[in-house]
């Protein structure tokens, strides 16, 4: 039964990415930011995902509330319909603050790994940096169907010009090879692991995996937040912040849990700045809030 219902669940993505293609950017914004509205606000999830921000933003009015609800729900609507136009939007419709730290980075052939969130279209990154000649391999976390896993890896990846890297064994393998040989790594840090460590996320104890900050104090390479935002129905803007200090003065690595923090503060600042473009269905807190 589990094959048949995952068969037409990938037929359905398949045949709602195959319209999304055929459309222009600005009819599939048009056509996404309606389905957003008027579909997804009534889902289940909605419910769940309102909690969550209650939990994160006890300050803000029921109104305030549905409003964010109703703009993730349009912002997830179209990450989706963007999908097959990955490519078209990293060439065409990324600003990028900080262009001068990532040509640099694409000099030192030392790796660098690039830490975010779901936040806007957290897609967008790798083909806007591939456009300026630096490739980011990207760590993922496959949907249940592997299937869609198949279909949206496809176009993720820019049809194999771009590594991705399953959370699994295998991928993690990879991930480890890929630093070695001095690549640049994108990781999103805003969900739950369970054998990760406690760190406070919007004042409340989240587990998080360390193993981004681990890395990159192994192999001493820049760890660098960088920041996703939608500024208009497909134009983004990618801001690359100023690496964590990773080491002591003495050369010594820093304890991982301060960084981990550091690192939270700042999501919460890019969440907090536009609540609408995150992805509130996560179950970051884990049972007590989800």
């Amino acid at each position: 039964m589990k094959k048949i219902r995952y068969a037409f669940e990938a037929l359905g993505l398949f045949l709602i990415l195959f319209i999304f293609s055929r459309l222009s950017l600005k009819k599939t914004s048009r056509y996404s930011i309606w389905i957003g509205k008027h579909v997804g606000t009534h889902l289940s999830a909605s419910r769940k995902a309102k909690r969550h921000l209650h939990h994160a933003l006890p300050e803000l009015s029921t109104k305030e509330q549905d409003k964010i609800i109703q703009g993730m729900w349009i912002n997830l609507a179209q990450v989706m319909s963007e999908y097959p136009h990955l490519e078209e939007i990293g060439q065409q419709h990324v600003e990028i603050v900080g262009l001068e730290k990532l040509k640099e980075l694409r000099e030192d052939r030392t790796g660098a790994i690039f830490f975010g969130a779901h936040c806007a279209n957290w897609e967008i990154a790798s083909p806007s940096f591939y456009t300026h000649g630096l490739e980011m391999d990207l760590v993922y976390r496959p949907p249940n169907n592997p299937w869609a896993d198949k279909i949206l890896n496809k176009m993720r990846s820019m049809k194999g010009k771009i590594r991705t890297y399953p959370k699994s064994p295998h991928g993690a393998r990879q991930l480890v090879k890929a630093l070695k040989e001095g690549r640049h790594v994108g990781i999103l840090i805003d969900q739950k692991y369970n054998e990760g460590l406690p760190v406070p996320f919007f004042g409340t104890d989240a587990m998080t995996s360390p193993a981004f900050i681990q890395l990159a104090q192994k192999y001493k390479i820049p760890l660098i937040p960088t920041q996703c935002e939608r500024i208009a129905p497909h134009q983004f803007r990618m801001t690359l912040h100023p690496e964590l200090e990773l080491f002591e003065q003495d050369g010594s690595p820093k304890p991982v849990e301060p960084l981990m923090k550091e690192a939270h503060t700042y999501l919460e600042s890019w969440i907090k700045a536009n609540p609408s473009q995150w992805l509130w269905l996560h179950k970051r807190w884990g049972k007590n809030v989800s």
